[in-house]
């Protein structure tokens, strides 16, 4: 047992070593300089938290060191611009939220996830739709069947115009051919405040975002939203399992400026991927209600171009209205 022991630590040493030595082109990566982690929001939020876990595991996988900063504004763009000008060494990373598909058809940046380079993704978020626990629908057809006999007369609740959750809902209107009437707030939980208090009929937030009154048995969670159930309120179905084509979620993932040399973009990967699938991220992103949903550099730039050009088409549309 002490033998294995001492293997299982040099394997590691080696894994590292390799990671911060070079890969069989001789690329020598980080060597000491310092990486930095940008995070587009504010301190102690789901997305810093993400990120500093990840740095943590990071820095044991290549090894390194990983400062993180915060640098807010712009919903997110101020900070993503900051890493898209940054030189494409692999010295400047990003935390990359599902925002960063839209912004640009939002308008409030030229920017958008062509700019990056995907090292992973850690974990997702789904939307859902939640309505009282008192109220006549029972399931989703229910649902979707009383929006359609009376457009505009159910009122769904989401955490800011143009927000993700929003986007959601205007998904089922689009999926489904019925007609909400979109109410933003500033943020998720003073709509779900609006929903248990009878003031709206429904929200399209995340179930995390409703557990609570789900458990004290106030909120009813119909359908998920996001590309497969939540862990949150297991025995909900997904919208594509009731055939409606709908996968709309939150995620958090990882980028490095596009440019970056492909020796570097790959140890990166390589190491994101010992990192966002160790025990410790998966740990908090339980404790938080996220999905861990780790996919590779490649497979999350191809779901980020697919969510770049539907948010771009569908965006433009949700605003006019």
């Amino acid at each position: 047992m002490k033998r294995i022991g001492i293997l299982c630590l040099l394997s590691a040493a080696v894994i590292s070593w390799g990671f911060a030595r070079g890969n069989e082109d001789g690329v020598k990566f980080p060597g000491n300089k310092q990486i930095s982690l940008i995070v587009p929001y504010s301190a102690g939020g789901a997305s810093d938290t993400t990120a500093r876990i990840y740095a943590s595991e990071l820095e044991k996988a290549l090894p390194g060191t990983i400062t993180v900063s915060n640098i807010t504004g712009a919903s997110g763009a101020t900070g993503l611009t900051r890493v898209k000008n940054a030189k494409a060494d692999g010295y400047t990373i990003a935390y990359m939220p599902v925002e960063s598909t839209m912004l640009r058809a939002l308008g409030l940046t030229d920017l958008s996830t062509d700019d990056f380079k995907f090292i992973g993704r850690a974990m997702t978020i789904p939307s859902a739709v939640t309505v009282k626990a008192d109220s006549p629908w029972k399931t989703i057809e229910d649902f979707i069947a009383y929006a359609k006999a009376n457009p505009g007369k159910v009122r769904v609740g989401n955490s800011g115009t143009g927000s993700i959750w929003h986007v959601a809902a205007a998904s089922v209107e689009d999926k489904c051919g019925v007609k909400f009437t979109h109410v933003p707030f500033e943020g998720a939980a003073p709509a779900v405040t609006a929903l248990a208090g009878g003031n709206i009929e429904a929200v399209t937030v995340s179930p995390s975002e409703v557990q609570s009154l789900v458990n004290d048995g106030k909120l009813r969670v119909l359908i998920i939203l996001g590309e497969s159930r939540s862990s949150v309120v297991p025995n909900v179905p997904t919208a594509r399992e009731k055939g409606i084509d709908i996968a709309i979620q939150g995620w958090g993932a990882f980028a490095v400026p596009k440019g970056t040399p492909a020796e570097i973009v790959s140890i990166l990967e390589k190491a994101s991927s010992v990192a966002l699938n160790s025990k410790p991220v998966k740990e908090l992103l339980a404790s938080r209600g996220f999905e861990h949903a780790y996919l590779s550099g490649s497979d999350m730039d191809a779901a980020a171009a697919k969510e770049l050009s539907y948010y771009g088409k569908l965006i433009p549309v949700l605003l006019k209205k």
